[in-house]
């Protein structure tokens, strides 16, 4: 899902032209109608993914769909993040956005899914949204300090992460 909003756009087409397909809606516009094109993907056996802190944030703070969405369709939600060893960092945009120089080495963290019962009332779906929220932020952490860690350190949180 992307954000409707001018940047979300640009995101839009890039994203499109990889082929993959995308689904209009945000926290401030039309959220609702992109979880249900988000579930109706998910339906036909496609993967789909979430920009958290939604257009505006705060950065980093997780919005609610992916609990609401795994709990309509009965599918896990798995906290990710990717970082990278040098890069250059936009500086007035306000989530410090990040660009990769060409060749940098690159790691992804993926936390162990979050099920959501398809039964799930309102409290256990904001239980779940509060555990992606503290999920997100584990990874990030990781990933964010991976190539400052001693590689020996790297190979056993590798290991750990991998058990």
């Amino acid at each position: 899902m992307n954000s409707t909003n001018f940047d979300g756009q640009w995101t839009r087409r890039a994203v499109e032209r990889l082929g993959f397909g995308t689904a209009q809606g945000s926290s401030t516009r039309g959220g609702m109608r992109g979880l249900v094109e988000m579930a109706r993907y998910l339906e036909q056996g496609h993967d789909v993914a979430f920009t958290i802190d939604g257009p505006r944030g705060p950065r980093y703070v997780a919005k609610p769909g992916p609990a609401i969405l795994a709990r309509r369709s009965g599918c896990p939600i798995l906290a990710f993040h990717c970082a990278f060893e040098r890069g250059r960092t936009l500086e007035k945009a306000w989530d410090q956005f990040r660009i990769p120089h060409l060749f940098s080495r690159t790691v992804m963290i993926i936390h162990t899914p979050i099920e959501v019962p398809t039964d799930a009332d309102r409290e256990l779906v904001e239980q779940k949204h509060a555990e992606m929220q503290k999920a997100l932020e584990k990874v990030r952490d990781l990933a964010e300090s991976w190539f400052s860690l001693p590689q020996e350190e790297r190979t056993r949180l590798a290991a750990e992460w991998n058990a």
